[in-house]
């Protein structure tokens, strides 16, 4: 069955039915039902080209890939692809280089201009980001998967970063600890500098002092790791307690543990985020992981849907989600007295 005859059939415009099957605001919730249960009962299914040509949309969703992110990136991808498998849309990505703003720029720019996208999502936003700026003023749709401080009105999906991380930091000085690392995100990044304020809050909170050489920022890798975990546990006094920013850091602070004879949870005590993995289990590791609870790909889902919100016609300043994390507790954390 074509558009036209579909529409005949229900005595509507083939606009009014391309619009109803498209989420469009100004067709009234009674025609789009009706259409919506026409079209199952008769089994229509539009063309999508046809659809495209009468909505103005290319049906296409764009999201920028930093290079060196592409394990998180893919969790995140996933959650989309489930959301809009069934939408004809597709999903658009664009790799570029990390720290590379510029090109980062050029190429929001581009994608705007070549209409090869109906909508963006952001990633990693900054303070007053620039992306941000540039999306608004270009008429773009777009949703950013985390927050900025910029005065533009933007939809935006986050989680509790600051919240967090005070949780879990608050949790290792409940078992005793005091001297306890973070390795952060990238600096820069508006998560990164909630996450540094939930770790400084649950010290002050304490009546702790902040130690500048018990934090370290860099990008969530095994190496990243490692490397700064191998750093802090070679101080004197050295850390009792740490908290890694990632599941892949957490791999390399257990490896920079076993390195210098440390056991994971009796000589060092660990908690990480972000525990939901389909490849990376914190239950299976050994010692089995203390997280605080994040799905990428929870979040990619639900980031895709609210984009279509967006293309539906609802206004980004009613796009405002955070969402609160959960800690589980396992066998890498214990308390201070336990450790040697």
């Amino acid at each position: 069955m074509k558009l036209k005859e579909f529409a005949k059939h229900l005595d509507l415009s083939p606009t009014t039915v391309s619009r109803a099957l498209s989420g469009y605001p100004e067709v009234r919730e009674s025609t789009r039902k009706r259409v919506a249960d026409a079209a199952i009962r008769l089994g229509y299914r539009p063309n999508i080209n046809a659809v495209r040509l009468v909505t103005g949309r290319v049906g296409a969703i764009g999201i920028l890939m930093e290079r060196g992110r592409e394990v998180n990136f893919a969790e995140f991808l996933s959650g989309m692809g489930e959301r809009l498998g069934g939408e004809d849309i597709d999903i658009l990505v664009s790799p570029i280089a990390e720290h590379d703003a510029k090109d980062e720029m050029q190429l929001y720019s581009r994608l705007v201009e070549s209409r090869r996208v109906d909508a963006i999502i952001v990633n990693a936003p900054r303070p007053n980001d620039e992306r941000i700026a540039l999306l608004h003023r270009l008429g773009m749709p777009f949703l950013v998967h985390g927050r900025s401080e910029t005065d533009v009105p933007y939809a935006w999906l986050d989680i509790d970063n600051e919240g967090a991380i005070k949780r879990a930091t608050a949790q290792l000085l409940d078992l005793g600890h005091r001297r306890i690392a973070m390795i952060n995100g990238r600096p820069g990044v508006t998560f990164s500098m909630h996450r540094d304020k939930g770790y400084r809050d649950a010290l002050v909170e304490r009546g702790l002092p902040f130690d500048p050489r018990l934090v370290a920022h860099g990008s969530f890798t095994d190496e990243v790791g490692f490397r700064f975990a191998r750093s802090f546990l070679e101080q004197s006094p050295r850390p009792t307690a740490l908290v890694a920013g990632s599941m892949m850091t957490a791999l390399g602070v257990y490896r920079a543990a076993r390195s210098l004879n440390l056991i994971v949870g009796k000589d060092i005590s660990v908690i990480a985020h972000d525990d939901v993995f389909p490849y990376l289990n914190a239950d299976n590791m050994a010692p089995s992981l203390s997280t605080t609870r994040s799905s990428m790909r929870a979040a990619g889902t639900r980031s895709a849907e609210l984009v279509l919100q967006l293309l539906a016609g609802k206004s980004p300043t009613e796009i405002h989600e955070l969402w609160p994390i959960e800690l589980i507790l396992r066998e890498s954390t214990g308390p201070v007295s336990a450790l040697s």
